[in-house]
């Protein structure tokens, strides 16, 4: 996290989540510098450790075990993470080309974005897979041996590339296969006439244990084609594959191609402290990178032990300090599974093995993951030793959360209303108490207007914009109304004009495309600088016949919730760096979708609202007090976001529950799920039965969803879960 009051002046980018970056934001985590602005670009929410891939293969590991989590990485060093592939770099502009989020600023910039093991061999791309990237790798090897244990598929594997890495997975995946009960048939292919990549030693040893797993070994072999159920060889039968995987050699990503970086053979060129040739603010580390002034083989050692210089290199390259050099070592140590829980170690030629080498490379993998799964905690808040009373109290309670989880609670909330006079404006129909204002318009039909504002819960003001654009749309779809004007309201942290303009750029062009897809126009707003990001709109909509309230809800009526709850406590635990990365990322990724369709869909309910700040009990008792009827909610048929019941169980939870608690008290079951608070959350709708099915079914036609989750009945507007 920045420094409070210490103006952003630099923007540093790091474009992948390779082993190096991921140990830069650890260490930046536990010393920011003041000033810079952090962003991560990866494709995904977590990066697969190297090291341990071939045991996750054999079955050693589980894929949790395996992954580095970028998502708490990033929040613990208070970095905003773009789950997107960088597809170009402008050093002139100093721009990055993110897919689906467009141009992103850097001042200084790293990429650490791997190798590829795609290989360019017919049918390749339909029909096989490369080592690398390991993360699709990992993910079609689960899909194959899923399909070999029910029986769809025959279990046999061709690997390509007879170095380290293919026998190494050859292996892997013939021990997981035996455990999995399967006689597996694999074949390793390689255009060399014999192992390559370790010494004779070594090499007689991996003969061993492929000949003992029953692995064939095809050298002086060249594929041709590779195709669903074969790999075709240059003068050689076919090798029967239904999985076929590349592993021969490393390749460069192919997008670095179109770009004016330095290459060699595809690769980037660097200089010895870790910048590129020409550009002494764009870095490269890791097997993307060429080291011309220190030719080594692709190993994830190496990337390991740049870390610490790439991290003292780019906080020289942002303060104007004195660089250090990489040197990197001559010869290392290489630690090779062997399949079962055994390996092979080789250095200066001598090669041993057996299940010792096994666990001490597993202590090694181990306390590297270690490093960044168990993360220094965050040093909590100094209370003064002298306060004004009631300040210890509420300095003692959980951090303030984001999103809606930063709302006021709804009894004072509610106490601050109630001195409004009711309008003496006979145009407005309705004020305080329902998702938006009513007004009639001079020519006929009627205006709905709102206002919303989110405090930042992730660093990029993309997703932030998006989330509070869908969030604020929220009330005006709630209404039945068609979106109709926007006008934003913002908050920066403190920056320079330079950054002011990029992080406005992002965030106007980013609204500017919400609304637009809604029917709405962004026509301006008012922005200033304060303490914290913070982002909101206000929205005005319109609607020929009258918007549809809280209060028109039938007896027997049906509720229909159109999206999962539990974001406020997923985001509770996001900020403690409890939650896992891949479920922060579903949620928000969930969040940031539009509910246009769902709205229109729901048009004719009797009652409907949005599931918001006051959670799913509060909005449900809403309706009942409005519609004097009360609730009954099925609790297994309430659909939660994955983690926030394991979540909500082990005790997360938003600074908001226990004012939504009292202000929304349930009957029957307790579940604090039920009074979390949600951002953006789903479209509530009462409708007669007939009518929600016939919904229900239009939703899953157009790809979406939607839940019966409890039904209306006469009585006391009280909410009961069973």
């Amino acid at each position: 996290m920045n420094t409070p009051d210490v103006p952003l002046t630099q923007d540093l980018v790091l474009v992948g989540g390779g082993h190096a970056h991921a140990l830069v934001l650890r260490k930046w985590g536990m010393n920011p510098l003041p000033g810079a602005r952090l962003t991560v670009i990866n494709p995904g929410p977590t990066a697969p450790y190297t090291g341990m891939l071939p045991g996750h293969v054999a079955g050693h590991y589980s894929r949790d075990t395996l992954e580095i989590d970028l998502v708490r990485l990033c929040r613990f060093a208070g970095a905003r993470l773009i789950l997107a592939h960088a597809t170009d770099i402008d050093r002139t502009a100093r721009l990055i080309t993110v897919e689906g989020q467009g141009q992103i600023a850097y001042d200084v910039a790293s990429i650490d974005i791997g190798i590829t093991a795609e290989m360019s061999i017919a049918g390749f791309d339909d029909h096989a897979v490369g080592a690398k990237p390991l993360d699709v790798y990992a993910q079609r090897w689960r899909e194959f041996v899923a399909s070999v244990g029910d029986g769809s598929i025959d279990p046999n594997v061709a690997v390509i590339g007879g170095g380290v890495a293919g026998c190494e997975l050859a292996l892997a995946m013939s021990h997981a296969l035996q455990q999995a009960g399967a006689t597996p048939e694999i074949t390793v292919i390689e255009a060399g006439s014999q192992i390559s990549g370790v010494g004779d030693m070594a090499r007689r040893k991996l003969m061993r244990a492929m000949s003992q797993a029953g692995i064939s070994l095809r050298t002086d072999a060249r594929v041709t084609a590779i195709e669903a159920t074969q790999v075709r060889l240059e003068e050689h039968d076919p090798v029967a594959a239904a999985l076929t995987v590349g592993a021969a050699g490393a390749f460069p990503h192919r997008w670095l191609a179109n770009t004016d970086l330095p290459l060699i053979d595809g690769f980037i060129e660097t200089t010895p402290d870790l910048s590129i040739k020409g550009d002494r603010f764009v870095f490269a580390v890791g097997d993307c990178a060429a080291m011309p002034f220190a030719p080594r083989p692709k190993a994830g050692v190496f990337a390991v032990r740049a870390a610490p210089v790439l991290h003292h290199n780019l906080r020289a390259a942002l303060t104007g300090g004195t660089r250090k050099t990489f040197k990197p070592q001559k010869h290392y140590l290489k630690l090779i599974s062997l399949g079962s829980k055994s390996a092979m170690a080789e250095k200066f030629g001598i090669a041993f093995s057996g299940p010792l080498l096994w666990r001490w490379k597993d202590r090694i993998d181990r306390a590297f993951m270690d490093k960044l799964d168990h993360l220094p905690q965050m040093k909590p808040v100094k209370i003064p030793d002298v306060a004004a009373l009631g300040t210890r109290e509420i300095m003692q309670d959980k951090p303030l959360c984001g999103g809606c989880g930063a709302k006021v609670g709804g009894a004072p909330l509610a106490e601050a209303l109630s001195g409004l006079a009711d309008p003496t404006n006979p145009e407005i129909v309705t004020g305080v108490g329902d998702d938006s204002a009513i007004v009639k318009m001079p020519g006929g039909g009627f205006q709905v207007l709102s206002t919303d504002h989110l405090r930042a819960m992730v660093h990029d003001p993309v997703q932030m914009t998006r989330i509070a654009a869908v969030h604020a749309l929220g009330d005006i779809w709630a209404m039945g109304a068609a979106p109709q004007v926007a006008l934003s309201s913002l908050i920066l942290p403190r920056m320079s004009p330079a950054l002011q303009a990029r992080t406005l750029r992002e965030i106007t062009d980013t609204a500017r495309k919400v609304f637009d897809a809604s029917g709405a126009s962004l026509v301006g707003g008012h922005t200033t600088m304060g303490a914290e990001l913070t982002i909101g709109f206000t929205v005005t909509g319109t609607r020929d016949t009258m918007p549809i309230s809280i209060a028109g809800a039938h007896p027997d009526d049906v509720l229909v919730l159109t999206r999962p709850i539990g974001s406020g406590v997923i985001m509770a635990a996001h900020m403690e760096g409890t939650a896992s990365g891949r479920e922060v990322a579903n949620a928000l990724a969930i969040m940031e979708q539009s509910q246009s369709q769902q709205a229109e869909i729901l048009r004719d309910a009797h009652a409907m609202t949005d599931v918001t700040g006051f959670g799913l009990a509060g909005h449900v008792l809403a309706i009942c007090k409005a519609s004097g009827l009360g609730a009954v909610l099925t609790q297994s048929d309430i659909p939660f976001y994955k983690g926030a019941r394991t979540l909500s169980d082990a005790g997360a939870a938003s600074s908001l529950l226990p004012a939504n608690r009292k202000n929304a008290p349930t009957q029957g079951i307790d579940d604090p799920l039920m009074h979390d608070p949600q951002t953006a959350g789903g479209l509530l709708a009462a409708m007669p039965q007939a009518v929600a099915e016939n919904a229900l079914s239009e939703l899953q036609n157009k790809g979406l969803q939607g839940w019966i989750i409890g039904r209306l009945q006469r009585g006391l507007p009280t909410v009961t879960i069973t």
